[in-house]
């Protein structure tokens, strides 16, 4: 009996190949175009962290369970990219598979991530002033939103970087994985535990901050500028290194590059 094509899962050559594909298709995207996908993209990530601080407002949030529904609830935002159709900084690090395969150039890399790195700043910034001006944070959800910017604000250089780079091969995968499925549904499922997995081990996602910091300000919270910056500095080579190298390179070697199995190859030249 045939499987029905929802249930059949792309395997992971074909995952490969599509995931190069759309790295080409991203870095033709005309400016405007990409800039506005990477503002939905930066929000809809804010609305992720909008929910999580929400959700971990009055509990205890060292508590394993909590940091479960914490990351299911954040998992909104990477949801609202893969399935709405929006461009992530974080998930175009995976872009690094056409780059090696010399589908694109260098500088049309870096020229896609400068300017959706800014449109999710822009989308993220954006959402967490609207915030301000909601009222909403006024009460417990606003300490709770100073607590979570001042304790990023924190961490040293080493442990923002290598919190972003854990978090972005998670972030990739749950991106890479959304590949394999056929429907919506399978899309949500794919990105849910990867993303909460993240969130409750703590680790750090540059356009996740963007909101972060922003929403602490109108809270309330004592971090710099300074300190703000330092900590997307880090957290952004993190989520490269951990994206590009810990997944992409990796990935491209196993099924695209010289030595992958001739299986991969041919799905890359359908």
């Amino acid at each position: 009996m045939t499987e029905p094509a929802a249930f059949n899962a792309y395997k992971p050559a074909e995952i490969a190949a599509l995931v190069e594909t759309a790295g080409v298709a991203k870095a033709r995207l005309p400016l405007p175009q990409m800039f506005v996908l990477a503002m939905l993209a930066g929000a809809f990530i804010g609305f992720g962290a909008a929910a999580y601080t929400t959700a971990m407002t009055g509990a205890d949030t060292a508590s394993g369970p909590v940091r479960v529904l914490g990351g299911a609830v954040f998992s909104l935002g990477l949801i609202l990219v893969v399935v709405g159709g929006a461009e992530l900084f974080t998930g175009n690090v995976l872009m690094v598979i056409a780059a090696v395969d010399r589908k694109i150039r260098l500088r049309r890399l870096w020229r896609s991530w400068a300017i959706v790195y800014a449109g999710n700043l822009a989308g993220a910034a954006g959402l967490a002033a609207a915030f301000a001006f909601t009222g909403l944070l006024d009460g417990p959800a606003g300490a709770t939103a100073a607590r979570i910017a001042e304790a990023k604000s924190a961490l040293s250089p080493v442990e923002a970087f290598l919190r972003g780079a854990l978090c972005n091969g998670l972030v990739c995968l749950a991106v890479w994985l959304s590949f394999a499925a056929r429907t919506a549904a399978g899309k949500i499922l794919a990105v849910l535990w990867p993303i909460t997995a993240f969130v409750l081990l703590g680790l750090e996602h540059s356009v996740a901050n963007m909101f972060f910091f922003p929403q602490g300000w109108a809270a309330g919270a004592d971090v710099s500028l300074h300190a703000a910056a330092a900590n997307l500095f880090w957290v952004t080579l993190g989520n490269i290194a951990g994206g590009a190298g810990g997944v992409a390179f990796a990935y491209w070697f196993a099924y695209l590059g010289r030595t992958a199995p001739a299986a991969g190859k041919a799905q890359r030249k359908r």
